[in-house]
């Protein structure tokens, strides 16, 4: 064989392998953030206070996920959890089933606290700031409470209720 052919050879596989890692990493990030959600919106009216009141203990109310939270009933208060998973902000899902909110992408499960409870997620969904105006609750996109950090007993992380009566 001759030098030229080796040459030419070994310079053709080497650029194939320069572009073939160039967009391989470049490839790489997309691979790692699937499914990721957008951020909450800043005020939401989510209707009116007597209304939760009277909504059963562990009840999901899945009608803001569009809106990137859900609004949970707890025994001590309702609380508005973000959709995001706390491992890669991938888009959670209500399982009624088991009673859990489950992260498609790895498998994280919280439960209807929002507490991590399975899988890679490093801590517990965030709260968003939730108030009473005029009767009304509204749930603020812009204001978080960390459970790992203690703030989940800030007085804005939930709005409490009277228990109700099927509780």
């Amino acid at each position: 064989m001759a030098r030229r052919t080796v040459l030419t050879a070994a310079g053709v596989g080497w650029t194939a392998l320069t572009l073939g890692g160039t967009v391989g990493v470049l490839g790489v990030p997309r691979l790692l953030a699937p499914n990721v959600t957008a951020e909450p919106e800043v005020l939401v009216d989510i209707g009116e206070l007597a209304g939760y009141a009277q909504v059963s203990l562990g009840t999901v109310d899945e009608r803001f996920k569009r809106q990137g939270f859900w609004v949970v009933r707890l025994p001590e208060g309702l609380v508005a959890l973000s959709t995001s998973c706390t491992h890669l902000g991938c888009l959670l899902n209500w399982d009624d089933r088991d009673g859990r909110f489950k992260c498609p992408c790895h498998g994280s499960g919280f439960d209807l606290a929002g507490v991590n409870r399975e899988g890679p997620a490093p801590r517990p969904l965030e709260r968003l700031r939730v108030t009473v105006e005029d009767g009304r609750v509204i749930v603020d996109g812009r204001r978080r409470f960390r459970g790992e950090r203690g703030e989940w007993g800030h007085s804005e992380s939930m709005v409490r209720l009277e228990p109700s009566a099927e509780s």
